[in-house]
């Protein structure tokens, strides 16, 4: 089974049924947690998600909507009696205040925590940060308020190939990281400084040739038919909205 969750879809501020924007992806028994918002031993659950198979976990940039639930969920599985290890993919900057954070808890007095290995990724274009079972995603830098990264995912053999922006302005970054991706999942918050808005998302959707865009971390309250109009005046392939939940077929 090969797919990826969106589990949370919105930009910073949150709404009912509408959470950070983050994701899963599974390829067979094999998870890997992008970002990590809200309670993540009580959000993951509602999508059929056994949080305690998560090996991997990457964080695109160190945002609270982003890397909040983190502390959290290390603690409810440390908790829980975990004992298998969990590695933690991120830039120097993210990895070094997530340390911080958690010596500030005071972490590592808990007495019999499971091994974490944090894997620092170098802030340069297709950088690898991962290759396991079946699974190949590497990074690149991208243009946001602080070091942050994009991630493209292959899945193999003859699996599909999907792009996910992170928080950006419209970047070359993203186009070179995306091109000829079958899908590319690409912020939508608006055109504001370190985000981009629906239409330069479907800019950058075309300059990197994919066959579909998938809409993500937009404002809750923002109208999913006017988001499609105006990337689809740029873009044209399918668009979708992304929803809390909703899972992308990647068999």
């Amino acid at each position: 089974m090969r797919k990826i969750i969106l589990l949370g879809t919105s930009n910073a501020v949150p709404a009912e049924g509408h959470e950070n924007a983050h994701l899963l992806i599974q390829n067979g028994e094999h998870l890997v947690l992008v970002d990590c918002g809200a309670n993540p031993v009580i959000h993951l659950p509602k999508g059929g998600i056994d949080f305690n198979r998560i090996e991997d976990m990457i964080l695109t940039h160190f945002h609270p909507d982003h890397v909040s639930g983190a502390p959290l969920l290390l603690m409810d599985l440390w908790l829980m009696g975990r004992k298998t290890p969990i590695t933690v993919y991120g830039l120097a900057h993210t990895l070094s205040r997530l340390q911080t954070l958690m010596e500030l808890y005071d972490w590592e007095t808990w007495p019999g925590f499971f091994p974490i290995t944090f894997t620092e990724l170098v802030e340069a274009e297709h950088q690898n940060v991962l290759r396991k079972h079946g699974l190949v995603i590497t990074a690149s830098p991208v243009r946001h308020l602080l070091p942050t990264i994009g991630i493209r995912i292959e899945f193999s053999p003859g699996g599909k190939t999907v792009a996910y922006s992170s928080d950006t302005e419209p970047s070359d970054s993203v186009v070179r990281l995306a091109r000829g991706a079958d899908i590319l999942i690409h912020e939508a918050t608006g055109a504001t400084i370190g985000h981009s808005s629906a239409r330069q998302a479907g800019e950058i959707a075309q300059r990197a040739g994919v066959r579909q865009l998938y809409l993500i971390h937009y404002p809750a309250t923002a109208a999913p038919q006017q988001m499609i109009a105006e990337a689809s005046t740029a873009f044209d392939g399918p668009v979708i909205v992304g929803r809390d939940f909703m899972e992308i077929d990647l068999n």
